[in-house]
């Protein structure tokens, strides 16, 4: 069952450092089976107040398949840079 990893980016912290984490985490995600649905984009919210800034959608075979990822040794250092460079929220969803 597919999976989707919904990212939220709310703010760039550190320029630098995010530019390093796009530099490698495409390899990272294809190496995992994952593609990018969504990067970025324009949000028409229609109903409630959430005000999505960049957010990204990726999505893997299966939930234990993003989870190889996000916990990869290839992602950790990436996921260190994205961490100290953004702010954000993120959560790993089943879908069918």
């Amino acid at each position: 069952m597919a999976a989707y990893c919904f990212f939220d980016i709310l703010e760039f912290t550190d320029q630098a450092k995010m530019n390093m984490y796009r530099e490698g985490v495409l390899e990272t995600v294809q190496k995992y089976q994952g593609r990018y649905l969504v990067l970025g984009g324009k949000c028409d919210v229609i109903e409630g107040n959430w005000r999505p800034t960049v957010p990204v959608i990726i999505e893997f075979p299966s939930l234990e398949q993003a989870h190889r990822w996000y916990n990869s040794p290839e992602y950790k250092p990436l996921l260190k840079l994205r961490l100290e460079g953004s702010r954000g929220n993120a959560v790993f969803i089943e879908g069918r």
